[in-house]
Parts: C-alpha cells; structure tokens; sequence
C-alpha cells in the first residue's frame, strides 16, 4: 500500500499453529503469524500533522520518516472459516489481555499452547484476533509488543526539557529506581547527573505539602549487586546513571517521591495512532503491501472491525477517537466498534513530548496530577464550566464508529468515572444513540477471571471476588448484532443524579453500613483544573508540578449502595445480585504503605457474617448468610435465577448462565474459601437435617 509517500510493509517472522490444531465449532483451526510492520511516511503529510514533533524527526533518503511496530494475528486456518470480522486489542503496556477477559484464558504474550485457548469463545465466534504495538517507550521482555520510534531532535542537536517522575514503594530495602518509575519503561535520560540540577521531594499523602530531600542524600545512579566468590558476602557497587535514582537509605514504603529534572531525547510517541489506523486499514482494505506482498488476511475477506482495550489501552481508545484517527488516509472508516473497558473518564495523551504512556492516571493516593484527565469526558456534547469550551469525544459522524464503553466500581472511586456520563458540575448527560454505557456494579478494576483465592497485601480488606467475564462475551455478541444488523444493545446502564443512585462522597459516607472494623474512604479524588504550561495542547508540558487554577474543580460522584453496601443503579453481576459480602470498588491502605488512602486499582470483599450468633457478637448491621439463604442449594439456586434475568435482558450468553450455576455450587469455595469453610461445614449438617426431616 502506498499514499502520497506512505508505505507499509508486513514482516512475517513466524507461522504456526495454534493450540495444536485444536478445532472451534465451524470455524476449524487457528494459525498464529507474529512479525512486525515497516512504516514510511511524510511527515509533511496532513495525516501526521497533528504528531507532535513529526517534523523534528530524522528522514531517509526520499524524505520519509520510518519506524516500525510488533503485530501477531490469530487466524483461521483455512480460508472463509471465520467470521469476516478482526477483534483488535490494543495491547496493555505491550500485554494481552483479551484471551483472559473473553476466554478466561491463561494470560501470554504468545498464545499458542491449548491453555490460552480458555473456553475457546474468541474462536468459536471466529473472530480473526489481531495485536499490535502502539506504545513506543516499552522495553523488552516478556514478548511484549514493541515500537522503533524516532528520536526528536533540533536539527540533530538534542531536545532537553522538565520531566517529572514518581515512585511509590511497597516494598522495604529498595535503594534504585529507573527514572521512568517503571522497570518495563524507557527512561528519559537526564541532561545532568548532578543532583543540585534536579529536585527531589517527598510527601506521605497527595494533598500534603512536599519535603525536598536536600541534593547530598542521592544520587544520580544505581546500585549493583553480586556475589563476592572469596567471602561468599554481597558485592555492592554504585554505578553513576543518566536513568536512574539511588537513595543510600532506601525509599520509605508508601511515601510519594518526585523527581523533577531536565530530560533529553523525546521519543516521537504520537506515531502510536496511526500505528494502529493504519495497520488495521490496510488489512481490512488493502490486497498487496508496498512490497508486493499478499496481505495475510485477504482471503477471510473481512467486512466489519471491532477493537477492544482495558485501563490505559481504553483509555487511548477514547483519545484515538477524539483525535480523528478512526478515519484512515482515504478517508474510510476503521473500526466499526470500539470497546473501552475501565478507562473512566479520561484518555491517554500520549502525543506530547517525553511522554510517559506507561504512568496510571490520575487516582487518590498515585499519580495524582495527571494530564490524563482533560476535558472533555463524556461521548456527549457539553460544556467545561470551569473554561466555557464545548466538546465531545465523538465529534466526526461521519466516521465516529458504535461505542460499549464499560467500566466497574473503582472508576468512580479511582478514575473519575462519573464524569463519563455527567457534565462537568454532576449533572446526568444524554449519551448518543451511537453509544452504550454500562457499569458493572461492586466490581474491581482488573476482576481477574482465574482469580482462585484472594489476600489483603498491603490493603485493610480482601480483594474483590466478583466475577465479571461472562458481560464481556455478551457485551461483543450484542456489538456484532448492532454494527451488523442493527439490533440495539440493552439500554444504558449506569446509576444517576435523578433517581438518587449517584451521590456525591458526602453522601455516599451516610448511606454505606457501618460494618465493625471497617474504615471509609473519604470519598473518590476531586479533580482540580491543572494548568501544565502555555502550549500544553500543542504537545508541550512547561509545568512540572502542575500549576491548580481552580480547585474546586470538576465534580465526581460514586453509585449509591443498599443495606449490605452493594452498589445500585449499575449492572450487577449475580455475585452482587446474590451475595456473600460487601464488595466494593475501593480498598484502603495499611499503616506504613500510605494507612488510610485508597490503593490503587484494587476493590474490598467484606464478609458478611456467617450466622446470626455472629451478627449479634460482632454488632453488624449486615443480615448474616444464615438468614439469607437456608443452604448452599438454596444459594445456588438464586445465583442460577438471577443469571437468567441478566440472559433475558442481553447482558448475559446462555452458556455463561450454566457456568454460574457450576460456580455457586458448594457456596462458590473458589472465591471465597478462606472466610468460609467452617461455615460450608457446619451448614451442610444443617441441610442433611433438612432433608432427614423431609
């Protein structure tokens, strides 16, 4: 393929099959083709206009810029086996995540074993499954995907600017750390190594003043270390660096560390949308590279194209959006439906110079200043109080493809979910008829599908328990149904400021129980308006801290809870229709790693008590498991009707209505073993009396 100086070039590196040759319903067996793609382009092209400092990068000899991103295809073996569609993943910090979200999957970076298969379901729909690389500051390992991107530079003198890091430790004893916070993660490489040219500070909370740790306590290093063969002891040096920090006396536990420094040599990371539009445009649209070569997908003869992400990929699924790049350099349409998953309310501008696109956005506790977050929030058209400017994510009719953004509970305490599907001061927003909103009540950021058992780590309460896989297998059904043939999704499903099931943290705080021994989060992370230099938009970040211009800020809100403190107003798993426990969305922090702010990404599983004796000696105001169900045949049972409510309203496959029957049985011990087994017990001699009786 080749437009106005534009090339692409397919590598194959590898061909095999997959899963040994398994078979998948019609659709027969798989094959796996992993290389990587060559890009050529003119970077005075208006495709790559908006690519910050694409005319800072190095040229060939006609003129073009080149870099090059991974790719891996899962295809049907034999032609017109599939379905005629592509399921693409962005990749998560170069992971795969879909094989263990849709086919409950063991997770890999090179699926290719009968265990990544799961439960088959990408398969037996037989979608061609498509990953590629987008995020360019990754390093190697573990198969990630990675990109070759150019280094910007001025006239090929280096570019330096203000760069900020953060570390937040949890473990004791760490004395070094790269730069970019990440051991995965390129690190801008400092301009100076001496440390009275940098600041590093530190603060126990977010909103805490912060401690400058005076310029003779680190360095500009790291520590190394070895195996003294003579005295069999430790063999410590530190090694001067232009990528990494050393604090002799270790980073405490929980505290949040900034460094500020000048940084040099800025990856052109806004290559990483057009990456991805034009990988995909060319294998659904073209028949030949420009090499000659047969595109590997031309005889599945694809019609429709679906993508998905989670986390940091949803987010850059809503800014690939809004920045038009769902048109390709013909202007046709890319994708025909996107699926952002657990994005919140922001996206992931990674189109500015010394970008870090691995950082989380902006949460309590974490990462709490963040560009991430920027107006505007919602698919629908509103205003920015706080500015007067009026904006949307989807803004090009003409080639804005189907949204299902879905997220969880922890988007409200941790990402700003809210604002989602509100204004900017709460006020509840109309969606476009293009798009479906749905969350998924009292579950947890990452609501791992393999989940056996759960632990605090460094939280007050056990992780979140709540299965949630089987709405992403309903969720692409009900896409494929609407992109195909025009049967609506379920209406949108997500709590609201009318109806009282969206409440503000104030609110929220007089509504959940008061269950012993439990601490509150305050409430989720206001959003202040930051201000991160003058040329902000133009891909240039100048303020570092960033500067608060009105701390009020936007308004975020949280779903409203029941008696037991499940969330309401939100699509429930049957877990959370029929529960053991309080689940939530938040966790909180233990003393010495931060004691009271909310952790991360992770959600609570709080038991409700066993037996009324319990409920009694404990003070808490939760029904025990006793008074709701007479035994785990009685559980099981409502688990099971609960899943056909959820088949008949289309959030739910009617084989995953059977596998939620399998699961309830003997009280669902898979998931919450460690606080159950004396009652399991102690109730099964309870229901071998009931059935005596009978």
């Amino acid at each position: 393929m080749k437009i106005n100086n534009y090339e692409i070039e397919l590598i194959e590196t590898e061909r095999s099959i997959f899963a040994e040759g398994q078979q998948f319903s019609n659709h027969g067996s798989y094959e796996i083709i992993k290389g990587y793609i060559n890009f050529k382009i003119d970077p005075r092209s208006h495709c790559f206009k908006g690519v910050t400092d694409i005319k800072k990068a190095p040229m060939n000899k006609q003129g073009l810029v080149e870099y090059k991103a991974d790719f891996l295809i899962l295809r049907p073996s034999k032609s017109r086996k599939g379905n005629q569609s592509i399921f693409f993943e962005w990749v998560n910090r170069g992971n795969i995540r879909c094989l263990q979200f849709f086919n409950d999957a063991i997770g890999s970076n090179f699926p290719i074993k009968p265990d990544h298969v799961g439960n088959g379901f990408l398969f037996r729909q037989g979608y061609t499954i498509v990953f590629g690389a987008w995020q360019g500051d990754l390093l190697a390992g573990d198969d990630r995907f990675l990109m070759e991107l150019p280094i910007a530079t001025n006239k090929g003198k280096p570019i330096t600017g203000i760069v900020k890091s953060q570390f937040i430790l949890e473990e004791n004893g760490i004395t070094t750390q790269p730069l970019s916070g990440w051991y995965n993660t390129r690190s801008h490489p400092t301009v100076s190594i001496d440390p009275e040219k940098a600041l590093l500070t530190r603060r126990p909370y977010a909103n805490v003043t912060c401690q400058k740790i005076p310029s003779m306590e680190w360095l500009f290093a790291r520590e190394e270390k070895g195996a003294d063969l003579d005295s069999f002891k430790s063999d410590t040096s530190i090694v001067p660096s232009d990528t990494h920090i050393y604090l002799p006396g270790g980073f405490e536990t929980g505290w949040i560390y900034e460094l500020i420094y000048t940084a040099k040599d800025p990856l052109i990371m806004g290559l990483g949308h057009p990456a991805v539009r034009d990988l995909i445009s060319f294998l659904r649209y073209e028949e030949y590279d420009t090499q000659g070569k047969l595109n590997p997908l031309l005889d599945l003869k694809i019609e429709k194209v679906y993508g998905w992400g989670r986390s940091q990929s949803g987010r850059l699924i809503r800014d690939f959006v809004y920045q038009g790049y769902n048109e390709d350099q013909k202007d046709r349409k890319v994708f025909d439906g996107l699926m952002p998953h657990v994005s919140g309310a922001g996206m992931l501008w990674m189109n500015y110079r010394f970008a870090n696109t691995v950082t989380p956005a902006g949460q309590q506790h974490e990462y709490h200043e963040n560009c991430a977050d920027r107006f505007p929030f919602s698919y629908a058209k509103s205003t920015d109080h706080l500015t007067g400017k009026i904006d949307a994510i989807l803004r090009r009719p003409q080639t804005d493809p189907l949204i299902i953004h879905t997220q969880s509970a922890t988007e409200y305490w941790q990402r700003r979910g809210s604002l989602v599907h509100t204004d900017t001061q709460g006020n509840d927003l109309q969606q476009p008829e293009n798009v479906r909103i749905y969350c998924w009540g009292s579950s947890e950021h990452f609501a791992d599908p393999l989940l056996k058992s759960f632990s605090k780590d460094i939280c007050q309460n056990f992780t979140n328990v709540v299965r949630t896989s089987m709405f992403f297998r309903a969720m692409l059904v009900r896409m494929e149904m609407w992109a195909e043939d025009g049967v609506l999704p379920p209406p949108n499903l997500y709590p609201l400021r009318k109806n009282g099931t969206l409440l503000t943290g104030e609110e929220w705080g007089e509504r959940f129980p008061k269950i012993p021994g439990t601490m509150k989060p305050n409430g989720p992370a206001k959003l202040p308006l930051f201000d991160f230099g003058p040329y902000f938009y133009k891909g240039l970040i100048t303020k570092e801290p960033p500067e608060i211009i009105d701390e009020t800020g936007y308004t975020i809100m949280v779903p409203s809870v029941d008696q037991d403190g499940n969330d309401i107003g939100c699509l429930r798993a049957p877990m959370v229709e029929v529960p053991l426990a309080t689940y939530t969305g938040w966790n909180i922090r233990v003393r010495g790693q931060g004691h009271g702010a909310m952790y991360q990404f992770s959600g609570s599983t709080i038991p409700f008590p066993e037996t009324p004796d319990e409920r009694i000696a404990t003070n808490d105001p939760r029904l025990s498991i006793l008074d709701r169900y007479r035994s785990h045949h009685h559980y099981a049972e409502s688990i099971l009707k609960s899943a056909k409510v959820l088949e008949e309203k289309g959030f739910m496959l009617h084989e995953d209505v059977k596998r939620c029957g399998e699961w309830a049985k003997d009280w669902d011990r898979q998931r919450h073993q460690l606080f159950f087994i004396e009652f399991y017990t102690s109730n099964e001699k309870l229901d071998k009396s009931e059935k005596s009786l009978k």
